[in-house]
């Protein structure tokens, strides 16, 4: 098998994914190029050596010029911080190499657009990782969708629900800054409730937006004595009409108490309905319209036959897959696109799409108007 040789940028939480991803897919999938993990970025020698002596990568590195600039490197994996995303990509697309990256896309719609740009001019392969279009259970609502078995999208309602800042003491990071996060849970957990929609249901075409800040002061992290200033909201409420006439709401918080990592959607069709929570996520509940009303009902559907999208790789029906599967999944889908030349979903102008979005919520909620995504 021909190999292709990675680069990972970023060796924190997402970096563990994807080191996890690239040396999976292999043993269960059958792509058409072996993935070589060549070279791990980042700031601290000591801690990316036993990052990269874990999970298997060659060699590490702490300039990621350097690393961008190698020859022998074929595609740039970046699960660095969001405001590291658009120089580094772009830096990639110029040197030539196809580009894996982590979500959110980018700070602003410039970065957005600036990032696809140098995509599109390179000719290079680039996917952003909206890993839960890639879940078995996701990808069986798109099916049924696309087969008009919930007939005209009425009303979405998406959630992404976190608690972990319910804690006061919990220190400022870069995701509790302006200039390094773009805004908070709205742009974080925002832009996979914005995909997952643009995926099932449609373009948005207007957003209303409502913000809330419930802790105002946190410990600095690198001075645990003294306190700094919380720069983006706590949580945010988006109300949106689709370019196609259907309904949609989408909350983000970090501060619902008990939910560790909620991310829901509801469909409502005239001839149907569903629902998925990624807390459960091997299943989907699906209501026919169609069904004679005396056994008419939702469906609870494992999604673990082996005729669901990407469960013949794994186990037999009713073992249920995890998290991690998502981006296994991306990771082969990614090479089969390398090797077709056709792109894959979701890519650089999909970020451009999330973002222009996010960005119309953020203008809306500083505001108090609607605004058009057109106008955003």
């Amino acid at each position: 098998m021909e190999e292709i040789r990675i680069a990972l940028l970023g060796h924190r939480f997402m970096g563990r994914a994807h080191s996890n991803a690239w040396s999976q897919a292999t043993k269960f999938f059958d792509p058409p190029f072996k993935p070589v993990m060549q070279v791990v970025c980042g700031r601290d020698q000591a801690d990316l050596q036993t990052f990269a002596d874990r999970w298997g990568w060659a060699e590490v590195e702490t300039d990621w010029r350097a690393v961008i600039e190698r020859d022998d490197i074929d595609i740039i994996d970046i699960a660095l911080p969001t405001y590291l995303h658009a120089e580094t990509a772009i830096a990639a697309a110029e040197a030539g190499k196809h580009i894996f990256c982590e979500k959110p896309f980018a700070n602003t719609s410039a970065e957005a657009r600036a990032m696809l740009a140098a995509a599109e001019k390179a000719g290079v392969t680039h996917y952003l990782n909206h890993n839960y279009r890639r879940c078995p259970a996701v990808a069986l609502a798109k099916k049924l969708i696309d087969d008009g078995e919930i007939g005209e999208i009425y009303h979405w309602r998406g959630a992404y629900q976190q608690s972990w800042l319910v804690n006061p003491d919990h220190p400022i990071d870069w995701k509790l800054r302006k200039d390094t996060a773009g805004a908070g849970p709205l742009w974080d957990l925002g832009s996979h409730a914005v995909d997952l929609a643009h995926h099932l249901v449609g373009d948005f075409s207007n957003i209303t937006c409502q913000g809330k800040q419930f802790i105002s002061e946190r410990p600095l992290a690198e001075e645990p004595t003294k306190k700094g200033n919380v720069e983006v909201e706590c949580a945010a409420l988006m109300l949106s009409e689709f370019a196609n006439g259907a309904l949609g709401s989408i909350e983000t918080t970090r501060y619902a108490t008990g939910r560790r990592n909620r991310h829901t959607f509801e469909i409502y069709g005239s001839e149907g309905s569903m629902t998925w929570d990624m807390e459960d996520m091997n299943r989907l509940h699906f209501y026919s319209g169609k069904d004679p009303a005396t056994t008419s009902g939702y469906r609870d559907i494992l999604v673990t036959q082996r005729e669901h999208e990407y469960v013949n790789a794994w186990w037999p029906p009713g073992h249920i897959i995890g998290y991690e599967h998502g981006f296994v999944h991306a990771v082969v889908d990614f090479l089969q696109a390398i090797k077709d030349g056709g792109g894959m979903t979701p890519n650089f102008h999909d970020g451009v799409r999330i973002t222009d979005v996010l960005e119309a919520a953020l203008t809306s909620m500083d505001s108090g108007n609607r605004v058009s995504i057109e106008q955003a």
